[in-house]
């Protein structure tokens, strides 16, 4: 039995007109002998109905009553809805299809409510259900506790629940179909000749996803990698076969990818940066503890011998300070931050590259506030109001409009 797995994000199953042109590539695997996994996200976006945010409005977000389990009961109705409204435009199109909840298809989880970890798939039950059916739709983002209760998985549930079926299932291909042609060497919203990528490792495309790229979840690419079962991110509106993400050592891919220095340039917006004066090593483990206790995750930490120096996202910095401030510490922060990355598998080893960097911002004045590296990628801070600035120049020094 060939099989493979196909996602439809929020933006593909919010019209009839969006759930048809994803049924037109359901329809081309067909014609091309598979059987098709379906995972959906829940219809739409904010404002939507039945978005995830729009249910969670309905008992008052963040200042709800309900617990955490109860939150998971109502916000995994929107995938519910999503699975049977598309399993309906299937049967009306002729097509032996049925629909099935993330627990049905096995998926198995922790029980940490609105952002559960999978533990197993048993696609025992998913698979029977090729005997009768073509394609069988299963509500993405969602799962079973041990206690049977259900759970969501959190931010990009569904591409973790694509992938999680795919290697449970053994799929030829992993499709994850979003609203962009595949990953591109930058948002295109900022930089105009941003281009798609035929081609990515696993990692690179981690990378990309972990600093800022929104196009597929780095959970979802980190399953797929164990079990070396190539992705393709593409564009349900266009016929393409977008981005193909692989090992680059496989059959599926023939080039070297350290020819190719960087692969794209990433940013996450409204950062604040802090500062914090701690003079010595026992101060520096003090301040860490209490932000630890706090459960606050610090990104881009400097480290020097009478201060630490981090971000986090705007709306925790007020949280932030008054904890630090309660202790005693001399606190300074600067807020409209963004952090831009670039990100590449070619980059490790490789002089020169940081230079680059610093000479393409210094020739449009903009200011390094911080900066950090590792083997795959290059990390600088610079003021909001910089960042198009920053990425257009970055995007060009690197050559990323031309192959």
């Amino acid at each position: 039995m060939k099989l493979i797995v196909q996602k439809f994000g929020g933006t593909s199953v919010q019209s009839e007109e969006t759930r048809q042109m994803a049924f037109g590539h359901i329809q081309k695997s067909l014609e091309e002998g598979y059987k098709v996994v379906v995972v959906v996200s829940a219809i739409g976006r904010f404002g939507d109905p039945y978005a995830t945010d729009t249910l969670l409005q309905l008992i008052g977000s963040q200042e709800t009553r309900l617990s955490a389990r109860e939150q998971d009961m109502l916000v995994s109705v929107g995938e519910t809805i999503s699975a049977a409204v598309f399993t309906n435009m299937l049967l009306e199109s002729g097509i032996q299809a049925t629909s099935i909840s993330g627990a049905q298809a096995g998926i198995e989880t922790t029980d940490d409510h609105l952002n559960a970890k999978i533990t197993e798939v048993d696609p025992s039950r998913l698979m029977r259900l090729f005997v009768e059916y073509d394609v069988v739709v299963v509500a993405g983002f969602q799962g079973a506790a041990p206690n049977g209760d259900t759970t969501t998985l959190g931010r990009g549930g569904s591409d973790t629940t694509a992938a999680a079926l795919g290697v449970a299932v053994q799929a030829e291909y992993i499709d994850i179909f979003t609203d962009v042609d595949g990953m591109m060497t930058a948002d295109p919203r900022i930089v105009e000749h941003a281009r798609s990528l035929p081609r990515v490792s696993y990692n690179e495309v981690s990378n990309m996803a972990y600093q800022g790229a929104k196009v597929i979840h780095p959970r979802a690419v980190e399953i797929a990698m164990k079990a070396k079962i190539p992705l393709r991110i593409r564009s349900t509106y266009l016929d393409g076969e977008g981005t193909l993400v692989s090992a680059m050592t496989d059959e599926y891919s023939h080039f070297d990818v350290h020819e190719r220095l960087v692969t794209g340039i990433a940013h996450v917006t409204r950062l604040s940066q802090i500062y914090v004066a701690a003079e010595n090593a026992q101060a520096q483990e003090r301040a860490f503890a209490v932000l630890a206790d706090a459960g606050i995750s610090l990104d881009f930490i400097n480290i020097t011998t009478n201060s630490i120096v981090f971000t986090v996202p705007e709306e925790k910095k007020e949280f932030v300070l008054t904890l630090l401030e309660e202790k005693q510490f001399k606190v300074q922060y600067q807020d409209h931050c963004a952090k831009v990355a670039i990100v590449g598998a070619g980059i490790t080893g490789v002089p020169g590259v940081t230079s680059k960097i610093v000479s393409a911002l210094s020739r449009e004045k903009i200011a390094i506030l911080q900066s950090a590296d590792s083997h795959t990628t290059i990390w600088v801070l610079v003021q909001e109001e910089d960042l198009r600035k920053a990425v257009n120049a970055l995007h060009d020094t690197f050559c990323l409009a031309t192959d």
